[in-house]
């Protein structure tokens, strides 16, 4: 009786694994108890750059994958790892730096941005994680022709978006960062945004049941009511109406 007990237990516990920026912006500290009360389910969250959390996924090491960054998402799902891609949410991805700017790179274009970045050899502290939002500096850096000459002031911290920026604002640099993460990050010192509204700095979100067929140990009905809630009207709601400050920080556009 008691094994039996254990194992219904267990079976609402589901481990997902997601991003520093969905875990440090707060929202899974507002979303996640929502979700308890309206399924009886407790989710573990392991935060991690996306690829290291897709890379824990395709382990079998979680039930269900919170992530951004699409390209890596269709391979995931194209490998066998996921059974299906669901939407469920944006932000965007904005440019902070020094309130003075010292590179000159205010304004709407994260291209030019960048290439005023490199051109002043300023501070820029890059995630260097395999996150999504390395990944998205990456293809800034590649769509400015700077792949492979980003300035002498280009550090790889290998961190957290918490912890970049905060070398961003002990070292006075540059860091490209997600509005949610911003928006919860304490510790501005003296940085501002710079660079926001490029269209190219879209941040969107996706959510995946990882295949049991890969991973008979995967709780695929469980982790499927998770996707299941948090595309639907009430999930969508909830996301909707997580803020700062009277601030949204992440806007639901799960597909109907």
């Amino acid at each position: 009786m008691a094994l039996i007990v254990s194992m219904a237990a267990s079976a609402q516990n589901i481990v997902m694994s997601s991003t520093t920026s969905t875990e440090q912006s707060g929202l899974f500290a507002h979303l996640l108890p929502e979700f308890k009360k309206a399924s009886g389910i407790d989710i573990k969250v392991v935060a991690l750059g996306t690829g290291q959390a897709l890379d824990m996924a395709r382990r079998g090491d979680a039930d269900v994958v919170f992530v951004h960054d699409q390209k890596a998402e269709e391979k995931f799902i194209a490998e066998g790892f996921g059974l299906k891609r669901y939407p469920v949410m944006y932000n965007d991805f904005i440019l902070v730096g020094p309130k003075s700017d010292p590179a000159g790179v205010k304004g709407k274009d994260i291209v030019e941005a960048l290439k005023k970045l490199a051109a002043a050899n300023g501070t820029f502290v890059s995630r260097g994680d395999k996150s999504g939002t390395h990944a998205a500096e990456l293809r800034y850096w590649a769509d400015a022709g700077l792949k492979d000459a980003k300035g002498s002031g280009y550090k790889e911290c290998g961190c957290g978006m918490g912890p970049a920026l905060n070398m961003a604002a002990s070292m006075n640099g540059y860091v490209l960062a997600d509005r949610g993460t911003w928006l919860n990050f304490k510790n501005r010192a003296d940085l501002a945004i710079l660079v926001e509204g490029d269209k190219r700095l879209f941040n969107q979100y996706g959510v995946m049941v990882v295949n049991p067929a890969k991973h008979p140990q995967v709780k695929q009905a469980e982790a499927q009511k998770f996707v299941d809630w948090v595309t639907s009207p009430t999930g969508q709601n909830a996301i909707a109406a997580y803020k700062i400050g009277g601030e949204q920080l992440f806007f639901p556009n799960a597909e109907k």
